[in-house]
């Protein structure tokens, strides 16, 4: 692979997975924090995600395109307020391919047609513990988008949940970008780092915008 075809401050932490930091100048940070907030209103809005043993996550989301629970996909907010999932943006799938191209090569990113976004809201003592986003019907790259408070990103192996592992602090505007062999790692946030966000962006928190494919197919019109 070609280190001139990609940004120099570009770093695989394992194979297929590549961060690169300060991906979002300012201009887009502040129009991707204002598409968020409109997303999380209300009608399938921003909320808690309930897990099948009881539990709660301590990052709340949204979801486009497809809504997702624990675990599987639904086209409604079936474990909240039943809404219609909010439409995913074409815009923001071609943000999604250009992600890919910058961090894994043109290549990766032909025919890739990103249709679902999780957006999770982390306050100040959320986390989000290890595990695989492994409920797609697609192995595209994962791509991965920070705004507001940095946070440490642990990003494991395949097979399990323990070490190896890698810590990456991502810092608003970072893109994280996972794919090929390393599409099904285990990853989470076992720390955010509170008022770390740049005040200009007027954000409290951390924004983490995360794009899939989902191999689904989208049920027809008179379909049950």
């Amino acid at each position: 692979m070609d280190a001139e075809l990609f940004p120099r401050d570009r770093t695989e932490v394992a194979p297929g997975a590549v961060h690169l930091p300060d991906w979002l100048d300012p201009g887009r940070q502040r129009d991707l924090l204002r598409a968020c907030r409109e997303w999380a209103r209300p009608p399938a809005g921003l909320r808690t995600v309930r897990t099948p043993g009881g539990g709660t996550m301590t990052a709340r989301q949204v979801c486009l395109g497809w809504h997702w629970y624990p675990y599987a996909y639904a086209r409604t907010v079936v474990d909240g307020d039943g809404a219609p999932v909010k439409p995913f943006p074409a815009w923001l799938g071609d943000l999604g391919r250009r992600a890919v191209t910058d961090a894994l090569g043109a290549e990766a990113a032909t025919a890739v047609a990103y249709d679902i976004a999780l957006i999770n809201f982390y306050d100040a003592d959320a986390r989000m513990g290890l595990h695989r986003d492994a409920d797609e019907r697609a192995d595209a790259p994962v791509v991965s988008l920070s705004l507001g408070d940095t946070c440490v990103f642990r990003f494991g192996n395949p097979d399990t949940r323990t070490r190896p592992w890698t810590d990456v602090e991502l810092r608003s505007g970072d893109l994280f970008v996972f794919g090929g062999p390393s599409r099904l790692a285990y990853h989470g946030v076992p720390r955010v780092h509170a008022g770390t966000a740049p005040p200009e962006l007027g954000l409290t928190g951390r924004l983490n915008i995360t794009l899939r494919v989902s191999g689904l197919q989208a049920p027809r019109a008179g379909d049950p």
